[in-house]
């Protein structure tokens, strides 16, 4: 074997800068060749933010830093950083000729630390993550070295406040790399909120921006929607903080799924001492359920008329949380039956059972086939070998559109590289997200119809 994977749908671990992008008023710092920050803005196309992109500023590792080093020109980036960008926290993160050549990068920024400036650093080479592990990295760093700075400073002046039972930090959506994140993060806190609990969302326009990180320790609890990634962010805590985590190892999308979160987190968090009003808790879910099941009840007529025009069975190519997610409710709340999956995001094998287990829970009736395949050209290969009955629908990246073509599916962008779709707020999580992606489904589907 070359060792070689055709379209790749991650990153190195570089990309994951983008997770600092997501933080309001954040600035990421590279300590790496010009080429890895043009690579990341390439991938995560309309994904500037307030300083990422082609913005964001870079050491331009080169020839000459390889032999003598590069903590000079990482001073000086530094420093004149705070000059062009107004930033309430910087992130420096190194590439690999960084990390090779051992320059020493904590040794800078503490010079910056030594001088009250809100940065810290992460340990990023290529070659050691993706950017769903350095995810973690990065946020843990921002712990460790800029949340932590807060605590104890609450602590030495005797004003550490009691934790707030009911406030819980939310650790799901990948910034970025989930091009729903924007919209999920907010439906999320929506939701959250709703049941009674107050919630840190962390990321993107409805956070609080460094606010929240200072006030990370203050949470009763920890929020983790995923199989895998982000792990070893909430275990970190529980270590750090003495702070528990409640987590749903996938994306709650439409009526099902969504009322099985809200109730398991409600349960937990009074299990917790959050003493959440269970008839209050019920209420709401009751209510955001007549909405959702009076838009499906809706829809009988529209699926009685085209039941022969329109998908009956789905392959999905994402990663483990979508694919999880999205299998259960197209089975269950669509009727649209799930052939062969893939999990495109290179979960490590630790992980790999878990996840079987619960895919294992999708259907009781059938086995369905799940391939952890961080290679997308042999998924592909797989799909176009595959032969089922009726019309079928590729749920994917813009690689997969040539694929459904082939195969005469629908098609449905839903993961990146994402060239044929524009996404701002929408979000496929909760009851909203079930309904869009509904919608989205059944648009691809009449758009054919001439």
């Amino acid at each position: 074997m070359s060792g070689l994977i055709e379209q790749q749908r991650f990153m190195c671990s570089i990309g994951a800068m983008q997770s600092v992008v997501a933080i309001p008023r954040a600035l990421p710092i590279l300590h790496s060749g010009p080429g890895c920050g043009t690579m990341v803005a390439g991938f995560f196309e309309r994904s500037t933010g307030y300083s990422g992109g082609y913005t964001a500023p870079c050491t331009n590792f080169s020839e000459t830093e390889v032999i003598f080093g590069g903590v000079q020109k990482l001073e000086n980036l530094i420093r004149h950083s705070y000059k062009v960008l107004d930033s309430d926290l910087q992130v420096v993160l190194t590439g690999c000729t960084a990390s090779i050549v051992g320059d020493d990068v904590g040794q800078v920024v503490r010079q910056f630390v030594d001088e009250g400036k809100p940065i810290v650093y992460a340990d990023t080479p290529g070659f050691k993550y993706t950017n769903y592990e350095a995810h973690s990295v990065i946020v843990n760093a921002i712990i460790d070295q800029y949340t932590d700075r807060f605590n104890e400073e609450r602590k030495l002046k005797a004003s550490l406040e009691p934790r707030d039972a009911k406030l819980v930090n939310l650790f799901a959506s990948i910034p970025y790399q989930d091009p729903f994140w924007k919209g999920n993060l907010s439906e999320y806190k929506r939701l959250i909120e709703g049941i009674g609990l107050k919630v840190q969302i962390l990321f993107g326009p409805h956070a609080q921006g460094v606010a929240e990180w200072q006030n990370i320790p203050q949470a009763n609890f920890n929020v983790l929607i995923s199989p895998w990634y982000g792990q070893d962010i909430v275990k970190h805590l529980e270590e750090k903080y003495d702070q528990p985590y409640f987590q749903f190892p996938y994306i709650p999308i439409g009526g099902n799924e969504t009322t099985r979160f809200l109730r398991e987190l409600a349960l937990y968090a009074n299990e917790h001492g959050a003493e959440l009003d269970s008839g209050a808790v019920e209420s709401f879910i009751k209510k955001e359920e007549e909405t959702f099941y009076e838009e499906i009840d809706n829809l009988a007529t529209f699926l009685l008329e085209f039941r022969y025009g329109l998908p009956g069975y789905v392959h999905i190519l994402h990663d483990a949380s979508y694919v999880l997610g999205m299998a259960k409710f197209l089975l269950h709340e669509t009727g649209i039956v799930p052939k062969e999956l893939f999990i495109t995001d290179k979960t490590p094998e630790e992980y790999q059972q878990n996840i079987l287990d619960i895919s294992a829970g999708i259907s009781d009736k059938k086995k369905i086939p799940l391939y952890f395949q961080p290679d997308a050209g042999l998924a592909q290969a797989t799909i176009l070998a595959a032969n089922h009955e009726g019309r079928g629908l590729i749920i994917g990246s813009g690689w997969d559109k040539d694929v459904a073509r082939k195969k005469n599916c629908d098609f449905l962008s839903a993961s990146l590289p994402s060239p044929y779709r524009l996404v701002m707020t929408t979000g496929y999580a909760g009851y909203r997200g079930g309904l869009r992606l509904i919608e989205d489904i059944y648009n691809q589907a009449l758009s054919t119809y001439r």
